[in-house]
């Protein structure tokens, strides 16, 4: 469960404590999840199911919901399943566990996972007709309704926490924000939206009655939103001298895009005027962070977070579907644009350097992986190639997918077909979290949702080994040779309140210098280097490799700091010269000035690539940060003809053809993105 508050702790994985849980019902054996059985649908929902717990709440003032003296269970959820010493799965709540009065810290649900659940038992009623998920879909959102106040000054909002016997905690141990947690916007009440207009479309043909009860109180968050966020509408503030929308939920373009989703089913559904104007309001709020291009941070992406420029994090990055299904809904292909470019340029970059890292701040500060990234990617990159007609996208979605199958930084199956269980999460260093709680879960299940309905899709997806990967390299400015006075400084807190340091960064007086060495490559790369810059600091460092100069970085080019929660501003800053492909070595200089900071240098290649092999086939994706068209050789495993399709920058196809050669030549479009399948 991802909230911005782990945001600020430096995007820490969420664990479940390995306490007892005598409350917790068990679940077989846990073993590593495996791809066996792929011919069958690829969504299990035993796990899901397993978590699911009817609760009867005592009474709580202001707290009801449908039929709740008739039928007054209602459908919870557990937040975490972990294996015991015996081997089987145990479910747990959040926080410190007191045996003697059966509760939690937290809690044991929660409507983040209650309202995202819901919607996957919606999403699988639509699609395959089974009965027991609307019949789950219809507890769960009894549930959740039950958790949102229903009267009141906080009308509208959403208690985050429940007690196993359905008793709310409001203000949680640790504390979240807000507290209490129904007393103003947050993730949770985003969700819940999300949740209720998908709730509602499901539901207004085949019950009326609950459908007109889940549009009320759909209706009654979105007064919540209005006289909480969108009374801020067309207001901007200021963020290290960039104006960032003020009228996002919690400053989030993450948050709000999962209330978009919700609020876009809602008006295909027949929502009415209000909601409308929330959907349109909210999406511009979300274009308003679209930033950088091929060659400039952050690529292209859509930026999560309105209070920093170096913040990108995969878990909730929805925001290219959010703004798809926006766009599709509203008859508004202007909200399209953005996420195109998203989905065309920073993608691709995403891929081949690494993937759906936790956190990209701005460098791999947080390189964990899990489930609830990986799953923002495909739904983002499929929303659009529907929206769009761009059929690219939805090849990168597959691309993407592969990590559930072992196309992952521990090459190992993210999520099992044959129990519904998916692995919590991958460190940087590959270790597995075997772990196997409502979030992830969830998440793979949405994807494999999405997969099940595009079975050519499924098909790619089982790429599921990394071959090769050719993309961005960090170098460490601690691990640099120092000359005249450089000082390594590690801080207290890599975090600074809107970026994250990588361990360490440097300081250069005037006349201080940094040297790197490193072996040649086979092509130009861009030099970025991640500077902290500071408004009115006259700081200057002058760079050159041993094949010429490269270029000067300004560390006072930055504007004010405004909102921004931290002075200054840490980011990367490409060069304006390439590092030419047999240079060794990379030094940088400051001149006359404040001491300069460098955090590291990222090293970009020109053209970056990813190849995935599995089940006898290959698929290569080739990504471009040049200004001109380029060529690459590709020797794709497998047997048969190769495909080869070559999209422009905005994810147009603009060549196809196929070889059967050992070795091909490609092109690759400046900012475009080309695939080789084999």
């Amino acid at each position: 469960m991802k909230r911005r508050s782990l945001l600020l702790g430096g995007l820490a994985l969420t664990t479940p404590l390995l306490t007892p849980t005598p409350a917790g019902a068990a679940a077989p054996a846990s073993a590593p999840p495996s791809t066996a059985g792929l011919d069958g649908p690829l969504t299990n929902l035993a796990h899901l199911d397993f978590l699911r717990q009817d609760v009867t709440p005592p009474d709580q003032h202001g707290h009801s919901t449908y039929r709740l003296a008739d039928t007054p269970a209602i459908g919870m959820l557990w937040t975490y399943a972990e294996p015991g010493p015996d081997g089987e799965f145990r479910r747990v709540g959040g926080g410190a566990y007191d045996p003697e009065t059966d509760t939690w810290g937290q809690g044991a649900y929660n409507a983040d996972d209650i309202s995202r659940a819901a919607v996957v038992y919606l999403r699988h009623w639509r699609q395959t007709g089974a009965t027991t998920s609307r019949d789950a879909a219809y507890q769960l959102l009894r549930g959740l309704t039950y958790l949102q106040t229903a009267d009141g000054p906080h009308a509208g909002n959403v208690v985050l926490w429940v007690q196993p016997d359905g008793t709310l905690n409001p203000s949680a141990e640790p504390k979240e924000l807000p507290d209490p947690s129904d007393s103003d916007a947050s993730y949770w009440l985003a969700r819940t939206i999300w949740a209720l207009g998908e709730g509602y479309a499901a539901f207004r043909a085949t019950d009326p009655d609950f459908a007109g009860f889940l549009r009320n109180r759909l209706d009654l968050a979105i007064a919540a939103v209005q006289r909480q966020v969108l009374v801020r509408y067309n207001q901007w503030q200021i963020i290290d001298g960039e104006r960032t929308p003020a009228w996002l939920i919690v400053d989030g373009a993450d948050a709000t895009a999962e209330a978009v989703l919700g609020l876009g089913a809602y008006v295909e559904a027949g929502g009415g005027t209000t909601a409308r104007r929330a959907l349109r309001q909210l999406a511009r709020g979300i274009t308003a962070l679209a930033d950088g291009d091929v060659r400039e941070w952050p690529f292209g992406a859509v930026r999560p977070w309105a209070l920093s420029r170096s913040v990108w994090h995969g878990w909730g990055a929805q925001m290219p579907a959010a703004l798809a299904r926006a766009a599709q809904a509203l008859g508004d292909r202007t909200l399209l644009g953005p996420a195109v470019t998203d989905s065309a340029v920073f993608t691709p970059w995403l891929l081949t350097s690494g993937g759906p890292d936790n956190g990209r701040l701005p460098t791999r500060t947080d390189r964990t992986q899990i489930a609830y990234g990986v799953d923002s990617r495909v739904q983002s990159l499929l929303a659009v190639a529907d929206a769009s007609g761009r059929s690219g996208f939805a090849q990168l979605a597959a691309v993407t997918a592969a990590w559930y199958f072992g196309a992952n930084p521990a090459g190992t199956p993210g999520y099992d077909p044959n129990t519904g269980r998916a692995i919590d999460g991958i460190n940087g260093d590959g270790h597995v979290n075997r772990n196997s709680g409502a979030e992830s879960t969830i998440h793979a299940l949405l994807s494999m949702l999405a997969l099940d309905a595009r079975p050519e899709l499924a098909a790619l997806a089982r790429r599921t080994e990394i071959v090769e990967r050719i993309g961005a390299v960090t170098l460490e400015a601690e691990n640099a040779s120092r000359l005249g006075g450089a000082t390594v400084v590690t801080p207290p807190s890599a975090w600074t309140g809107e970026s994250l340091i990588s361990g360490a960064y440097v300081d250069l007086p005037a006349g201080a210098g940094l040297r790197w060495q490193f072996p040649p490559a086979d092509q130009p790369r861009l030099v970025l280097p991640v500077v902290n810059l500071r408004p009115g600091v006259p700081a200057r460092t002058v760079w050159r490799s041993d094949a010429g100069p490269l270029g000067e970085v300004d560390h006072a080019r930055v504007g004010t700091q405004g909102n921004s929660p931290a002075p200054g501003a840490l980011l990367p800053v490409t060069l304006p010269r390439e590092l030419a492909a047999h240079a060794t070595e990379l030094a940088a200089q400051a001149t006359a000035g404040e001491p300069a900071t460098v955090d590291a240098v990222v090293l970009e290649p020109l053209v970056s690539r990813l190849t995935l092999a599995g089940d006898g086939r290959s698929t290569t994706l080739l990504r471009s940060a040049a200004r001109t068209a380029r060529t690459a050789e590709v020797t794709p495993g497998g047997t048969g003809p190769a495909t080869v399709e070559v999209y422009d920058a905005a994810g147009v196809l603009r060549a196809q053809r196929t070889g059967t050669a050992t070795t091909l030549r490609v092109t690759v479009l400046p900012g475009g993105f080309t695939l080789v399948r084999r």
